[in-house]
């Protein structure tokens, strides 16, 4: 089926868009439905998870608290700028890349997204069925088919079902936690699990701030996908804040719930504390609290399955041009939950941790990203983009795009000496104590370094471009 008839037959349940431009007729949707989207997308039990390192490094609760909710706030600004980007360009978020790396060059940040979408997840559905396995015992792979089905019926349906999904689950996970959070501050012993206490440290405080902050930046990749059927006229400060609300708001409470949390209960499984807090309340409500938790997981499932497919068509498309049809979508979705699904099998438990190292080195390779294309969106050009161009191999993009490309390899190679992981640490991080703060590196330069090899692009050359794109998208009155 093509979609260019969905015009005059109305909107249909399964939606037909993929990598290709949403036309004015099909822009639909309100500015605050960013608000419980990226909310509940980020209310999940594996963002609780960065709460619990203040904790383990001996920081006090209330420092903390302080720390992930700084980190959140700064990270979350890179990523709500990104949902300005949906409106103005009607196209999902990376395809855009093509603009900065070129037609081609821009695989080259493709490949690192679609293993973190992959690698979230796998974290998920195990997660996710950890937390059904509280009410029913099942083999593992039976709950992970169950869940990734679940997941990609969503993801198929698409845009409009995950958008409406996501608020009304907001509703009920606000109401869930609000209740877990006041029964964890009354009745728990805040720092009993931390020797005396707790203290401060600079450096593990840093540790925190970078975590958190790093956390909400590697979702940067998501969010014009979901902004991207707004009206073009919508609020460029709504649907930047809307987001912002969202995405900080629930990681600041989950964040900071697991800092509490960390403190005072000997186990730092979020499935387990969850469920303790709540049965403390009465019995069930922890494990009703767990399966809400779990509900939520595979949402987002569906969200990083739709994702991995926008990015891998994107990437193939290229190569070889695709026709974006509701099959190719169907085909994406289903390939990338079956590469899940093997993936969460062969991966034993105790080797968790170090996939958890894959992704974070994945999520480096973000970080260059968000910056190039943060600052050639509006401090280069402005939002002004020629969209039948990035679809072009030929066109004013090119295949390779040398200013994206450089600036991007530098950000990465001057991230090294700050780098974290169990495998390897750099001199930087080292003499910081373990605090890993490669992102503002990475930020720093890859950004600074494209805006200056920016400064000699001839943008009155691509005008033309522009408005000779903006006409052939015009539709027709009739």
């Amino acid at each position: 089926m093509s979609t260019s008839d969905v015009t005059s037959r109305g909107r249909r349940v399964v939606e037909v868009r993929s990598i290709d431009y949403v036309p004015p007729s099909e822009r639909r949707g309100k500015v605050w439905h960013q608000g419980p989207f990226w909310f509940t997308g980020n209310f999940v039990l594996a963002t609780m998870v960065t709460g619990f390192i203040g904790p383990s490094l001996g920081l006090a609760v209330g420092w903390s608290v302080l720390a992930v909710s700084l980190g959140a706030s700064f990270g979350t600004l890179f990523m709500c700028f990104h949902a300005n980007q949906g409106p103005t360009m009607g196209l999902p978020q990376m395809i855009q890349s093509r603009a900065q790396w070129g037609v081609r060059g821009a695989i080259v940040p493709f490949i690192a997204v679609v293993f973190v979408y992959i690698g979230f997840n796998v974290f998920d559905v195990i997660l996710a069925a950890e937390g059904f396995d509280t009410i029913l015992s099942a083999p593992d792979a039976v709950w992970y088919v169950i869940l990734i089905a679940v997941a990609v019926i969503i993801a198929v349906v698409g845009f409009d079902l995950m958008m409406l999904v996501q608020r009304w689950l907001s509703y009920l996970l606000i109401a869930v936690f609000a209740v877990i959070t006041i029964q964890a501050v009354a009745t728990l012993d805040l720092g009993s699990q931390i020797p005396q206490g707790g203290s401060f440290s600079a450096s593990s405080f840093l540790v925190v701030f970078a975590a958190a902050a790093g956390y909400q930046i590697s979702y940067a990749v998501y969010v014009s996908d979901y902004s991207r059927y707004l009206p073009e006229d919508s609020s460029t400060a709504g649907v930047i804040w809307w987001t912002y609300l969202g995405a900080a708001g629930s990681a600041i409470w989950l964040m900071s719930l697991g800092a509490v949390l960390g403190s005072a209960l000997p186990s730092q499984d979020a499935v387990a504390t969850v469920r303790h807090v709540g049965n403390s309340l009465f019995s069930g409500f922890g494990t009703f609290a767990v399966i809400v938790s779990a509900i939520a997981l595979v949402t987002i499932m569906s969200v990083n399955a739709y994702g991995a497919m926008l990015t891998s068509a994107s990437a193939v498309d290229a190569f070889r041009p695709v026709n974006p049809t509701v099959r190719l979508r169907v085909i994406g979705i289903v390939a990338i939950s079956v590469v899940v699904f093997v993936v969460a099998l062969a991966i034993p438990a105790n080797y968790l941790g170090s996939f958890n190292n894959f992704v974070i080195l994945m999520l480096y390779f973000l970080v260059p990203w968000t910056a190039v294309n943060l600052v050639d969106f509006y401090f280069v050009r402005h939002g002004h983009y020629a969209i039948t161009e990035i679809f072009n191999p030929d066109g004013i993009y090119h295949r390779w795009a040398w200013r994206g490309l450089v600036a991007y390899f530098a950000g990465l190679v001057c991230m090294i000496p700050f780098v974290s992981l169990t495998f390897f640490q750099g001199p930087v991080t080292k003499a910081l104590n373990g605090a890993d703060i490669s992102f503002a590196i990475g930020l720093a330069v890859a950004g600074g370094l494209y805006y200056l090899f920016s400064r000699n692009l001839d943008l009155s050359a691509e005008a033309e471009a522009v408005r000779s794109s903006r006409a052939a998208l015009v539709e027709p009155t009739t």
